[in-house]
């Protein structure tokens, strides 16, 4: 650890040490770090800088100072039933999807924890897990400190579309474990049906986990023309999946940190075997709130989605003028944009200089991948930076002045 330096924010590299399975501090944290030093704009970290409905805020509020149930003490480990109904019911109102509160749904500390603990309940010591690159960076880290090993696949631009036929083909005996996204965090790329009806097809014959990261579920955009297709709305998945989701982004609360994983009983009984002694549980409070919002979210959904669509084509056609070449993602928090017609740097490089020169905070997409793809110098993933743009308008107006200075 010592030896990767919180300044070294945009060096790019992986969270994650494949080969001594060291875990390093998280390139959002060397970069929220730098820039923040730098007084800085942060377009890196996919958090708002607004905050979620006022109504769901009050909720929490009057659950911490009021005597409503046991909400400053220790919640039930798989949190509250309450909360656990409004998950199951959510599911079956948003996609007709029905599931046991009771024993198919699971509180966690956020979807980081949910992650966690699906990876180190299922990722065999010395086995293979498989995901698509670029991929949130816990997704690395876990399998790491699981004692397994990452193998990728590329998404590819222009569309960043999962290739199926090659995650099937990289299934094998020693495989334990496929990580998926969808939408997918930083492409912004909705799996279709079909995709997901080919992987868990095969993943059926193998003695593989699937474990689904559904975070951005109601963030996919009007425009795009898809829909978001539950992982454990296929036939099938039921027996060899598990789906993480989280009220973070759906109501814009990252700093919550109320998440949920559904999934069958079996499955769900090993991940709580391990979360139990990750966090146990949390967020009572923040609990009782997002219970209520999962019941009704007031049109909160679609409000925030509309407000992201703006935002998305603000910054998209802003950096467009500026002489990148972006990439308009069908959901999420980000946009991707290659770096190559401005600068013969690396993203990486060029992510540092941003920071330096005009204070203004990206990711390089190189940290989010395979420590092989980094070493490529031809590959197209080296090229790319991930901007947020979940932002207020002026604040991605005076991002981009920023830039533009710059660049000029």
């Amino acid at each position: 650890m010592g030896q990767v330096p919180w300044a070294r924010a945009a060096a790019g590299a992986n969270t994650y040490d494949q080969q001594a399975h060291a875990v390093l501090p998280t390139i959002y944290e060397r970069v929220g770090a730098t820039t923040a030093a730098r007084d800085g704009i942060n377009l890196g970290q996919g958090f708002p800088d607004h905050d979620g409905p006022a109504w769901m805020r009050q909720l929490a509020a009057e659950a911490i100072t009021t005597d409503h149930g046991p909400t400053n003490q220790y919640p039930p480990g798989a949190g509250f039933p309450d909360f656990r109904q409004a998950v199951a019911a959510h599911q079956r109102r948003h996609y007709g999807l029905d599931l046991d509160p009771t024993t198919q749904v699971l509180y966690c500390t956020g979807a980081t924890e949910g992650i966690a603990a699906s990876i180190l309940a299922f990722a065999r010591p010395g086995s293979e897990v498989l995901s698509f690159e670029p991929f949130y960076d816990s997704y690395g880290a876990m399998v790491s400190l699981a004692g397994a090993h990452l193998r990728t696949i590329p998404l590819r631009a222009p569309d960043f579309r999962p290739d199926v036929e090659a995650l099937i083909a990289r299934l094998t005996d020693q495989t334990s474990m496929i990580l998926l996204n969808s939408p997918h965090n930083p492409t912004g790329t909705v799996f279709t049906r079909g995709e997901l009806e080919a992987i868990i097809h095969a993943t059926r014959a193998h003695d593989v986990v699937i474990m689904c990261d559904e975070v951005y579920e109601h963030l996919v955009f009007d425009d795009a023309g898809v829909s978001h297709t539950p992982i454990l709305t296929i036939p099938g998945a039921l027996q060899v999946a598990v789906a993480v989701s989280s009220a973070g982004k759906a109501f814009s609360f990252t700093g919550w940190k109320t998440g949920w994983i559904t999934a069958s009983c079996e499955l769900v009984n090993r991940v709580r075997g391990v979360k139990q002694f990750l966090t146990f549980t949390a967020n009572p409070a923040y609990q009782y709130a997002v219970t209520a919002g999962l019941h009704d979210d007031r049109g909160f959904y679609a409000h925030n989605r509309q407000h992201l669509h703006q935002t998305r084509d603000l910054l998209a056609a802003g950096l467009t003028e500026l002489g990148f070449t972006t990439y308009t993602p069908q959901a999420g928090y980000f946009i991707l944009a290659d770096t190559r017609e401005l600068t013969d740097l690396t993203a990486a490089e060029y992510s540092q200089k941003l920071i330096d020169d005009a204070g203004v905070g990206t990711i390089p997409v190189s940290a989010l991948t395979h420590p092989s793809t980094q070493d490529d110098p031809h590959d197209e993933l080296n090229y790319l930076l991930r901007f947020a743009f979940c932002k207020h308008p002026t604040t991605l107006t005076t991002a981009l002045t920023r830039l533009q200075k710059v660049l000029d």
